[in-house]
């Protein structure tokens, strides 16, 4: 921590080395798993080896007479004590009007298992060792079914049904717009340009693995569950619902959190199965997932297969947008699986161009596979991946430059607030002066000198773009905080708003050095705790925008608390109180009171405020990503030579974490255009990426060269106090297409351009090979 006495050096817009490392880099963290209560026990489930069975038979006796066993607890023990089904995706519906077809989503397998690693059997012991080894001996009886893992598969005629209820193995669909109006526009086009674009399947590869850790009072029962999660109140009202109990006998604590990118939103089987162990068993029962478990069991992100058409008139107008997508979201259609596709995504699938036009049509297919939930983007690197490799695609197709096509058909800042056809609107932005920006910045204009030079060497080299926005905020835009000025010199603030690796307490830390004029040190920040109070949590890239805002909201409310208390000490009206830098003084006069001894004369020695409050809406943050790549035409292997990037996020709070951020996103999307993918056997349904070992994980060296990262604060979010927009997840939104259409570009270049519609994520070198190889 600093001394440094100016607190504006530690304010909005100054790049605060991140508060939390400190005791992350002594190894002082606090993690589920760094946590071992007394007369702690231990957890392991029992999984599914298929991925379509019915369960014939469970015989756990050899289990339970096993040394150090405590319980072994199966889906019909979980039924018969009243535990419910996880909810599914019940807001959407079928083409005919039917509720959304999924099947119930047990937290224990009962009766049909539907994907490898489902849980049917979850032992209890004294041991970790202990727990294993019992689990190895419940035998389990499976009868298997036909199974079907692919999504073109899923939802063709005759298919294996998931779940009988789901004709067709569509749980849910929807269209937006007018086929009508598009059809019309397609006819009269001049170009129509179509592309089919795969968005595979990937892991969260998060460095701390789920974990869970419950236990129960003696005398109440009252249950704590500390856990690695991004939605601390979220999990807890799922807890309560599922076994039953009121919200105020359940409380949620979250220390550090090693990653989580969407993957930790919400409330798992595992988490349910564990908090009833412990209100049964009334003893602590840690349950740490192992990587091999996360691979099977964790929501996957993506997995879309879209057919998209674009209608353009001579000039390189788009007149209208076409997409066909089916949307693989597992064995169960969970909410956030379904929404991300067929809701979140299509807002944005028209993202920086002026496309009013529109024909959307998405279907939510059910598979043997796990289920699907939000990833770092959900739903919007989906979309513009889409949009954006089909820009550069009519470009070459049609002859026009694509920075050309770009600008014809960019929204104008005069057009501002712009409301999209999926009725979502941008209240600011200045596409094409960010684009500007990224060409200078990436020096666009130099490109043949760079790829004569790599000509030479015997490589391929192309340029990539991409211009995008993207949607943040979960749609939940009221957020909660507490303010204690503390008599001991410290002004503490409680936000619902979590910590995941992303340096959320140093960024609200400076609001709060903004707010009350005092050094960094005397701000603490407190996150991850449902008994402090509830919110939604951090997803969506939300953390600052509303969270952020609530804080600021809630210091200034704070501040005008202590000014009529205050006004009162000093017997003068509040309005002749002026407040700079922890000291209150009345105007004309040498009369003076500071902050802290302020709380110190109330009765509980500290001035409280519990403060709500909204901000207005979305925030719409933009980006122009170039990426420029080399192809080793001998085997296939893609170099990232160079990366640059301009990123409209609003205002900045904290320069340092942004580009951090923007830049951690971007390896993220650089993983999947280039090495991810989430692989299931078509023959066995078995996950053929089921570990370190087996999936391609981005590592440092991805990249040949260091990021390029500017941040445009000149269009500030209007829906805001803070004038910020989200920023955690635009790096990987912008990443993947520019880098595909890199590729794609390298290939036009050296008279390859059929190949680019080709191209299919991720571009391993034996892909890359395997393309670029004369046909028969």
């Amino acid at each position: 921590m600093t001394t440094e006495t100016n607190p504006m050096r530690f304010g909005s817009g100054q790049a605060v080395r991140r508060l939390e490392d400190e005791s992350l880099l002594a190894g002082a963290g606090r993690y589920t798993d760094d946590v071992t209560l007394p007369h702690q026990t231990h957890l392991f489930f029992v999984r599914s080896p298929y991925p379509h069975a019915r369960l014939a038979t469970i015989d756990v006796a050899a289990a339970v007479a096993m040394p150090g066993v405590l319980r072994v607890l199966t889906g019909a023990d979980l039924q018969q004590a009243g535990v419910k089904p996880i909810p599914g995706a019940v807001a959407f519906k079928r083409a005919d009007g039917a509720a959304c077809a999924s099947p119930p989503r047990h937290v224990l397998a009962i009766d049909t298992v539907r994907f490898v690693g489902e849980p049917v059997a979850a032992v209890i012991a004294e041991t970790a060792a202990q727990a294993r080894d019992a689990g190895e001996a419940v035998m389990v009886d499976y009868e298997e079914l036909p199974m079907v893992v692919d999504t073109q598969a899923a939802a063709a005629e005759g298919a294996p049904l998931v779940w009988g209820e789901a004709t067709g193995n569509i749980a849910a669909e929807m269209r937006h717009g007018s086929a009508e109006a598009a059809s019309a526009a397609f006819a009269r086009a001049d170009h129509v340009v179509a592309l089919d674009v795969v968005n595979q399947r990937v892991v969260a590869l998060t460095i701390e693995p789920r974990s869970v850790l419950a236990h129960a009072e003696p005398d109440s029962g009252r249950l704590t569950l500390r856990m690695s999660t991004q939605m601390p109140s979220g999990v807890r009202n799922s807890v309560c619902d599922a076994i039953g109990l009121a919200a105020e006998q359940v409380r949620v604590v979250v220390g550090d959190v090693g990653g989580g990118f969407g993957m930790k939103t919400g409330a798992y089987p595992e988490d349910i199965v564990v908090a009833f162990a412990a209100h049964q068993l009334r003893r602590p029962v840690k349950w740490v997932a192992d990587r091999s478990e996360e691979f099977v069991s964790s929501s996957h992100g993506r997995d879309i297969e879209a057919r998209a058409e674009l209608a353009l008139d001579a000039t390189g107008k788009i007149l209208a947008l076409r997409i066909r997508t089916l949307a693989n979201v597992g064995a169960y259609a969970t909410g956030t699986g379904v929404a991300i596709q067929l809701l979140i995504g299509p807002w944005v699938q028209t993202s920086v161009y002026d496309i009013q036009t529109i024909d959307f049509h998405f279907l939510a297919v059910l598979t043997n596979t796990a289920p699907t939930g939000a990833y770092r983007g959900a739903g919007r690197p989906e979309a513009i991946y889409t949009i954006e490799r089909l820009m550069d695609e009519a470009a070459r197709q049609i002859g026009i430059d694509r920075i050309e096509l770009r600008r014809r058909n960019f929204i104008q800042p005069a057009q501002m607030p712009y409301t999209n056809p999926m009725q979502q609107t941008y209240d600011t932005g200045r596409f094409e002066s960010v684009m500007d920006q990224a060409l200078a910045l990436a020096d666009w204009q130099g490109f043949d000198a760079r790829a004569a030079d790599s000509e030479r060497r015997g490589l391929l080299r192309g340029l990539g773009i991409a211009t995008f926005l993207e949607w943040t905020g979960g749609n939940v835009f009221e957020e909660r905080v507490t303010v204690s000025v503390q008599a001991d010199g410290v002004v503490e603030v409680f936000s619902a708003v979590n910590a995941m690796g992303q340096g959320i307490a140093t960024t609200l830390a400076q609001l709060v050095v903004d707010a009350f004029g005092l050094p960094i040190e005397k701000v603490r920040i407190v996150l991850g705790d449902t008994d402090r109070g509830d919110g939604f949590g951090s997803a969506g890239s939300r953390s600052i925008f509303t969270g952020g805002s609530a804080v600021r909201v809630g210091s200034e409310r704070a501040i005008d608390r202590a000014r009529a208390l205050a006004a009162q000490e000093l017997e003068v009206a509040p309005e002749d109180v002026q407040y700079e830098a922890g000291l209150f003084k009345v105007a004309g006069t040498d009369l003076a009171l500071d902050l802290f001894a302020l709380a110190g004369r109330q009765p509980e020695r500290q001035i409280f405020v519990d403060s709500t409050s909204a901000v207005a809406g979305p925030t719409w943050p933009n980006g122009c990503h170039v990426c420029e790549v080399e192809i080793d035409p001998a085997t296939g292997e893609i170099g990232v030579m160079a990366y640059a990037s301009v990123n409209d996020v609003g205002r900045v709070i904290n320069p340092l974490i942004v580009r951090g951020q923007l830049e951690g996103g971007a390896v993220q999307g650089l993983g999947q255009a280039l090495c991810e993918r989430v692989v299931y056997d078509a023959e066995t349904g078995q996950p053929l990426t089921g570990s370190l070992m087996d999936y391609a994980a981005p590592r440092a060296d991805i990249a040949a060269a260091m990021f390029k990262t500017e941040m445009d604060q000149s269009t500030p979010c209007l829906n805001n106090p803070l004038g910020v927009k989200g920023v955690g997840e635009l790096g990987t939104i912008g990443a993947t297409p520019a880098v595909v259409n890199a590729v794609a570009d390298a290939f036009a270049r050296n008279g390859m351009a059929g190949l680019a519609p080709r191209l299919d994520m991720p571009l391993t070198p034996a892909r890359i090979w395997q393309l670029m190889q004369p046909g028969p």
